[in-house]
């Protein structure tokens, strides 16, 4: 038979017979997506493609992986996969109709594809249309949807299927997961006391606790009181809670979120967020004009902030004209719903030349060895935002005559304005728990765990992130004996302590402090913000201070003393990266910000703070370990030192029905053993866990190699996973302490202690059993701000890490800024000098810098100066 092609609007016509003849040979490969398949039908896997791209998206019908036209081929000759669902989204002109309007034209009954609408369009003038078809490679042969009665019942099923699939970024999007809300039930009959009560604009706090954060209006008596974790996330101590259980009010409206739109109103009763459809009506009662108010935090009004202090303003520049920029390298990225700190690191992480060329100038080595699944390959992810962010194709100017020429065609070419890196942030942050959420979070967090991704996937022969490694060198000294010990660990960056007590503005801090109590006091907006400037010098001469070592144990006294520790630059990296250390804890332990300015130098020498190893005249502590001391009742101590050495001698025998449990489960034998054998055959489910948190690791399914009980105890952490930045124990040695029923700070504690040395952190523990019972808040905060710290792998081989020492003069070329309270809230702009000028990237949008706040930043990239 001889074939043809059928193309809509065509003269060629198929039979259903010739049409199912024509599928046959491809059926088995067709399938009908499944609840649990993930279905690209919005982004291609190598591109930004989509299907309003000129050349659309094509969806394999078994992989259900979309492909744009540049990578269809590829993924082709790869897989042998021949039939492909073609999606395209058109933007047509409407006609006009008699009368002079605009009469639709539509060839679809209905929109089908999940698809953002570009508001830029005048939705009177154009409308969408969207068309599906299947294609045959490779010799592209194309069949119109919908073809009900031509098409066999499976590829029917499969093509219906596939349209109405959800998108695999659910979780990420906000507006497409969260419940929708309904009306309380209470907001119709809700009773209000006529109790002269009157709610000021700003300066609230709450009535028991004086708190100023995360507060609430009762809506039935106007009682201002404190949260305690509600939906949003924020703390507090739970007086709004209290309020209706003595009460019985039931309803509350967050302060800070009344905008003429609406407000976040919260049911006690209902125990869930509502809406209240009498909202304006109730906020009235105390005197609160909804049309007045907007979105603000701690109470503060937009316009109760002077425009040329508000960090929001400043950073962003805010009240300037800046012109756009467009072209290579000036790509902007959609905020995904809180992802403004994915999108400011990512842009300065491809702001340097090392990247680029490990990602972008390897993209079609990366792309042509990629997976038969790329969404899952963080290589290729990179190599894809990479190209996307540097290639200028997702940022060009809008052209007069381009203008012009559409007006006159039918068809609209929609312009592209920026990359969406859905794809990148769902792979990057799989399996995190924070990242992997849709709340705000740490830049600073963000990056170290880029760096431990790019360390496990390595590309090439040369590691992208060795341009940031460095060695610190820490010398520790008892003051008693005034003996020293030297030394050395791996790290990505250098945080700067902020010396609040060297600000050069006391005077005017004092005043600005005694102006807001007064204004508090008397409910009136607050005065201008005066905000406390910090000389670099002496945040620089803060970091090169000495310091004091918490339970330090002296073995030259062999007992505890006081001790100093000093850190230097063992080595420079290419490239330093320098934190801000503003993120401090209240007496509530929420994370707050220190709202500083510091006069960051563009040009930066650190060669004074060059480590200088051990000095003439200088004596070593001795390597001696602490004394064991035997608890009093060691029942359980003992307990404990049975079950350690139970799972870790030689002569351990592993539980073989467990393994054949797992690996019947379609998991690796060999991983299967090592999770049996690192669980202490405590049984396959405890083992399947340590399987889920393991199964990204490089050496997941390698053989297991059971190191002898000496083993364990001396090498330490690289028996069990490389050392952690800033003396971080390796998640590894934590878990298994964990597992024995000890608390984690105590376990960190212990290893921290005994320089990670498994064996001596348990006889640490059970000669402090005064210790075990206490929780040290500080230490488990510290632990979670540094958590990214100890999951990055310093590869610390024969030779030791490797690093690029040099000179240690720098120049500033970015910097990463926040607006907000703390880390859990607000927004991140990225700032980079390119082609000798400051650019803002502010999300989607990028322009040329005019003030740029470099006073302000929180992460300061600089590169190194050549010699």
């Amino acid at each position: 038979m001889q074939r043809a092609a059928l193309f809509r609007g065509g003269d060629a016509q198929m039979a259903a017979g010739d049409l199912g003849e024509l599928l046959v040979p491809y059926m088995p490969t067709i399938r009908v997506p499944k609840s649990g398949d993930r279905v690209y039908k919005t982004e291609c896997a190598f591109s930004y493609d989509s299907p309003d791209s000129e050349g659309g998206l094509y969806v394999c019908m078994n992989t259900f992986l979309g492909f744009g036209r540049e990578h269809i081929e590829r993924h082709y000759r790869k897989t042998g996969q021949c039939v492909y669902l073609h999606l395209k989204r058109h933007v047509i002109e409407k006609v006009p109709g008699a009368s002079g309007g605009a009469l639709p034209k539509r060839r679809n009954a209905k929109l089908f594809l999940d698809l953002e609408t570009n508001n830029d369009l005048n939705s009177d003038e154009f409308e969408y249309e969207d068309e599906a078809k299947l294609v045959i490679f490779p010799d592209h042969y194309e069949i119109s949807l919908p073809n009900i009665e031509e098409l066999p019942a499976l590829v029917t099923i499969a093509c219906d299927a596939l349209l109405s699939a959800k998108s695999p970024y659910r979780k990420q999007e906000p507006d497409s997961w969260e419940e929708e809300l309904q009306a309380s039930k209470h907001a119709k009959t809700l009773v209000q006391l006529d109790n002269g009560v009157r709610i000021p604009p700003s300066g609230w706090k709450c009535s028991k606790c004086d708190l100023r954060e995360n507060l609430w209006l009762n809506l039935t008596d106007g009682s201002v009181l404190c949260g305690k974790w509600f939906f949003d996330g924020s703390g507090g101590n739970g007086h709004a809670m209290e309020h209706y259980k003595e009460t019985g009010y039931p309803l509350a409206v967050k302060l800070g979120t009344i905008t003429p739109d609406g407000a976040d109103v919260y049911s006690f009763d209902e125990e869930e967020p509502v809406l209240d459809p009498h909202i304006a009506k109730h906020l009235a009662h105390f005197g609160i004009d909804m049309l007045q108010m907007q979105v603000t935090e701690n109470g503060i009004r937009d316009n109760d902030i002077k425009p040329r202090v508000s960090e929001w303003e400043v950073i962003q520049e805010a009240g300037v004209k800046l012109k756009p920029m467009y072209g290579p390298g000036y790509t902007g990225m959609k905020n995904l719903g809180n992802s403004c700190y994915l999108n400011a690191v990512m842009q300065a992480i491809f702001s340097i030349p090392e990247f680029q060329r490990a990602y972008v100038g390897n993209l079609p080595r990366i792309f042509d060895y990629s997976p038969l699944d790329p969404t899952q390959d963080f290589n290729t992810q990179m190599a894809k935002l990479g190209h996307g962010l540097l290639s200028g194709q997702y940022s060009k100017p809008p052209m007069k005559s381009e203008l012009i020429e559409q007006v006159m065609k039918e068809e609209h070419k929609p312009q592209h304005n920026g990359i969406s890196p859905r794809m990148f942030k769902a792979f990057v942050s799989k399996g995190h728990p924070e990242f992997s959420s849709n709340r705000q979070q740490d830049a600073q967090e963000f990056f170290l765990h880029l760096i431990n991704l790019v360390e496990r996937n390595p590309v090439g022969s040369e590691n992208p992130s060795d341009v940031f490694r460095f060695l610190v060198e820490e010398r520790t000294q008892c003051c008693q004996s005034r003996k020293v010990r030297y030394t050395e660990r791996v790290d990505y960056i250098m945080q700067l302590p902020v010396a609040m007590e060297a600000a050069t503005n006391k005077d005017e801090l004092i005043a600005y402090e005694l102006k807001r109590r007064e204004a508090e006091a008397a409910r009136r907006p607050p005065p201008e913000l005066v905000r406390a400037k910090i000389p670099f010098s002496a945040c620089l001469q803060a970091f090169s201070e000495p310091s004091n070592v918490e339970d330090f144990w002296s073995s030259a006294l062999q007992a505890k003393s006081a001790g100093v520790k000093t850190s230097r630059f063992a080595s420079f990296p290419e490239y330093l990266v320098v934190q801000i250390k503003k993120f401090t804890f209240g007496l509530d332990w929420i994370p707050k910000k220190l709202d500083v300015s510091i006069d960051m130098p563009d040009f930066l020498d650190l060669s004074h703070l060059r480590a200088r190893g051990l000095q003439p005249g200088e004596q070593e502590l001795p390597d001696i370990a602490p004394p064991i001391v035997i608890p009093d009742d060691p029942k359980v101590d003992e307990i404990r030192l049975l079950y350690f050495r139970r799972s870790f001698l030689v002569a351990l025998d592993i539980d073989e029905s467990s393994v054949m449990q797992l690996a019947e489960m379609g998991f690796p034998l060999e991983a299967c053993r090592k999770a049996v054998y690192y669980t202490g055959n405590l049984g396959a489910e405890v083992a399947f866990n340590w399987i889920i948190a393991h199964m990204e690791e490089p050496d997941f399914a390698e053989p297991l190699v059971i190191p002898t009980f000496g083993e364990v105890a001396s090498s330490g952490a690289a028996a069990l996973g490389a050392v952690g930045l800033d003396n971080q124990p390796p998640e590894e040695m934590v878990a298994i302490i964990i597992s024995m029923g000890f608390q984690r700070n105590l376990a960190i504690q212990a290893l921290k202690a005994t320089n990670n040395n498994l064996e001596r952190a348990l006889e640490w523990i059970f000669s402090h059993p005064d210790l075990e019972e206490e929780s040290d808040p500080a230490l488990d905060t510290m632990d979670m701000e540094n958590h990214a710290n100890a999951n990055i792998l310093a590869e610390a081989g024969s030779e030791g890490p490797r690093i690029k020492d040099g000179p240690g003069r720098y120049e500033l070329f970015g910097f990463i800024s926040h607006m907000g309270t703390s880390t859990m809230s607000g927004h991140y702009v990225c700032h980079l000098k390119k082609e000798g000028r400051w650019v803002i990237y502010n999300d989607l949008k990028v322009c040329a810098s005019e003030r740029p706040p470099k006073d302000l930043g929180y992460i300061y990239f600089y590169h190194r100066i050549p010699s």
